[in-house]
């Protein structure tokens, strides 16, 4: 209903017709929405998804009792679409540039992306950027907050990840309701990676068993060492393209430097046993999208990490973010890079809930 309000105030037929697919998507996903309890006490419901059900009603129990998050309707419904992913983004940049093109939106503000509930309409917008000279990216998204606007339902598209992943998945979405900063994804989602991180390894110390750490361990270790991989791949292409050379030039580099990526994760994949997680990645032809938000979701991960260290509660730490939000961007920056440049000592220290959440 928000996004459909806002569209009634939106003059251009192209912006009228994006927030009608959006606010008809979110209203879809909504509605198709049934009680995990309905879902479990349902004859009818396969032992695999009543399981993954009654695991994903655990993890949210342990949010909202440990980590202090929101206590609301969010996980508590689950909806079962007949679709690999919730929604798409397009994600786009200059052809030699890694500066990612902007769309502001009510409530969330400026972001690098532009979702879709359809691929064909993202494909679609994409092929449009294309043609006006951009780089463009089509990537599938299993999850998403509304930031408590609505009660976000579990969803086919990510159920079935492992215990751990789950776990990660629904404290990540769950942080963006305590803090968020219209305009600011670089805090908004280092902040949530890092309440995913913190929570994941308190869950698994006290629900996880070896197998389960094991595997949660492997899948750290592969996210670290494609993001390792990415980064110096962006690094290289920011050279290139900031540097006096012609662009014809740049453009034989740029072409030159996603074949050698390509190569060297195939080398990954092979010291990964294998392992195809991140094929999808490489689903389109490789271009600056793919690279425009890497260090988005990181770079301020380490300080938030000291910052929860420091105030030993989870509490104490969503004040002191929220107190870094209301600073202006500059300052809140500038606050986090002296957060992220000093370690300190300690672990996080939870006084633990008794009784059960509603």
């Amino acid at each position: 209903m928000a996004a459909a309000a806002a569209a009634l105030m939106l003059s251009s037929c192209s912006s009228l017709s994006y927030y009608t697919q959006a606010a008809q998507g979110q209203l879809e996903l909504l509605a198709d929405a049934r009680p995990i309890d309905d879902w479990i006490a349902d004859a009818n419901t396969n032992v695999k998804l009543r399981h993954r059900l009654e695991a994903a009603r655990q993890i949210r129990r342990y949010a909202i009792q440990e980590m202090k998050l929101p206590n609301n309707g969010s996980y508590t419904n689950y909806t079962n679409l007949k679709r690999p992913y919730v929604l798409w983004n397009v994600v786009a940049t200059p052809e030699l540039s890694l500066k990612p093109m902007q769309w502001c939106f009510p409530v969330a503000g400026c972001v690098n992306y532009r979702g879709y509930y359809s691929k064909d309409a993202a494909q679609a917008y994409a092929r449009q950027l294309r043609a006006q000279g951009h780089d463009v990216e089509v990537g599938g998204v299993s999850a998403y907050s509304t930031l408590g606007w609505f009660s976000d339902p579990l969803v086919s598209t990510f159920i079935n990840y492992p215990d751990a992943e789950l776990a990660r998945l629904i404290f990540h979405e769950l942080a963006h309701q305590v803090v968020y900063v219209a305009g600011d994804s670089q805090f908004n989602e280092s902040f949530a990676s890092a309440v995913e991180q913190a929570g994941v390894e308190a869950w698994l110390e006290r629900f996880g068993n070896p197998a389960m750490s094991d595997a949660y361990e492997r899948y750290k270790t592969r996210k670290a060492d494609f993001l390792a991989l990415l980064v110096r791949y962006r690094g290289e292409l920011e050279r290139t393209y900031k540097s006096m050379r012609p662009d014809e030039e740049k453009r034989a580099s740029k072409a030159r430097l996603f074949l050698a990526l390509k190569d060297d994760y195939q080398l990954l994949k092979a010291n990964w046993g294998g392992y195809a997680g991140y094929d999808r990645f490489f689903a389109e032809p490789l271009s600056n999208a793919h690279l425009a938000s890497i260090a988005t979701y990181n770079d301020f991960v380490p300080a938030f990490r000291n910052l929860l260290r420091r105030e030993k509660s989870w509490d104490g730490f969503y004040k002191a973010v929220s107190r870094l939000a209301k600073l202006d961007k500059e300052a809140r920056h500038d606050a986090l890079k002296r957060l992220g440049a000093v370690t300190l000592p300690g672990t996080l220290v939870v006084q633990r809930s008794i009784g059960a959440a509603p």
